[in-house]
């Protein structure tokens, strides 16, 4: 089973940390970036940055560097699928499967993962839903905010899948129609913008899971990631950062407070710090 890779060269927090963890595993990887450093919103994106990175990385020289026109001046999810559909395009080239990990996403186990990717295999499956934790904010050394259950369990995201055979056509960012061999935390779904019926077909440890860094920046860099984000319109509604701040300043109060919120319960966590520390 031949792996290949594609990652969005846009946002350098965590960026060698994710391509570490599956670096040897896979033999190729096309890194995608607007060829006039712009986002999907039109905001200047640190992409030398990035390529630097990556380059200084690349010891085995895998990564193709594939620069295109992305800032469209349309819908920017509608930009950010197109992009990620012609990074999969050309990464699906002699493989059987593509790896579609955003930057800021570390395996935790990547010998786990590609068990599970194998098994997706043997099981005739296109996609491999793999469980991501989503960190929402480091308030010290190793301690993390993330999302939970209301009663502090681990809880799964599934952004879309984390994996998908070549030739697969996207639908929406990294999502598609396709079917499914879907990994959680348990032997029922975790993930709750997931129906709790939705089929598992087999169950990892936390410790194996996604590390998704999402909110983990300093205050600096969080503000310049909502400005070029698809999400933008989202993120920048002045009640959402007020919220992040808020929790990310009294965490204990936002663990202590969760089994009271419904659809957003976090938990304390320590966690090892990925491989280079906190950007």
């Amino acid at each position: 089973m031949r792996v290949n890779a594609y990652v969005l060269a846009a946002d350098p927090s965590f960026l060698a940390e994710s391509i570490r963890a599956y670096y040897d595993r896979v033999a190729r990887i096309v890194v995608s970036f607007d060829r006039d450093s712009t986002s999907w919103r039109g905001t200047a994106l640190p992409v030398e940055e990035c390529l630097g990175i990556i380059r200084s990385l690349d010891v085995d020289g895998k990564c193709v560097f594939s620069a295109g026109h992305y800032a469209r001046g349309g819908e920017p999810l509608v930009d950010e699928t197109y992009q990620r559909q012609t990074a999969l395009d050309e990464a699906a080239q002699d493989a059987d499967w593509v790896l579609q990990l955003d930057t800021d996403e570390v395996m935790l186990d990547p010998g786990a993962f590609f068990r599970s990717l194998q098994h997706g295999e043997d099981a005739g499956a296109a996609a491999l839903d793999y469980p991501a934790r989503w960190l929402y904010a480091r308030v010290g050394p190793g301690r993390y905010l993330e999302a939970s259950t209301r009663f502090g369990r681990p809880s799964a995201t599934y952004p879309g899948p984390l994996a998908v055979r070549s030739g697969t056509t996207l639908r929406f960012c990294r999502q598609a129609d396709a079917t499914l061999y879907r990994v959680d935390l348990r032997p029922w779904n975790t993930d709750p913008f997931h129906p709790r019926a939705a089929v598992v077909h087999e169950v990892v440890e936390p410790a194996e899971a996604v590390l998704h860094f999402s909110w983990v920046r300093p205050d600096e860099t969080m503000r310049r990631k909502f400005a070029w984000s698809g999400h933008a319109e989202d993120y920048t509604r002045p009640v959402v950062y007020r919220r992040w701040v808020r929790r990310a300043r009294y965490p204990r109060t936002t663990a202590l407070t969760s089994p009271f919120r419904r659809f957003d319960p976090f938990r304390l966590v320590t966690v090892a710090e990925p491989p280079g520390g906190q950007p």
